[in-house]
């Protein structure tokens, strides 16, 4: 894991690769507590049989926030800012969705 040395440090590493998470797999259990925790439950996600089916996916597919939600988790994988007291979620300029994660798919977060 990177240790970045306060906040001062953390401004020279901008437009820089912090590193590359391990592969994480999105199982049907996951998506159907991500499903609980929201109350998403679109067929597309938690329906397996009706998925399989009817989506042109073949299947379910993990929740697109599902996706974005694991970017903390990935983050504390790759890097650690000494002396911040505090985080703080400012959001994001731009986020698409371009690929379907199937359940039973890998993930894994990039940061620079």
């Amino acid at each position: 894991m990177l240790t970045i040395n306060g906040p001062e440090e953390l401004k020279s590493w901008e437009g820089k690769e912090l590193g590359v998470t391990e592969w994480m797999t999105v199982s049907q259990e996951r998506i159907n507590q991500f499903a609980d925790a929201t109350g998403d439950h679109q067929w597309i996600h938690v329906d397996v049989e009706r998925a399989k089916k009817e989506s042109p996916m073949g299947g379910p597919i993990a929740h697109g926030y599902l996706t974005l939600s694991l970017i903390p988790m990935f983050k504390d994988e790759i890097y650690t800012v000494e002396g911040a007291k505090a985080g703080l979620n400012y959001g994001l300029n731009s986020c698409r969705f371009l690929t379907p994660v199937p359940a039973g798919g890998r993930v894994r977060g990039r940061f620079v």
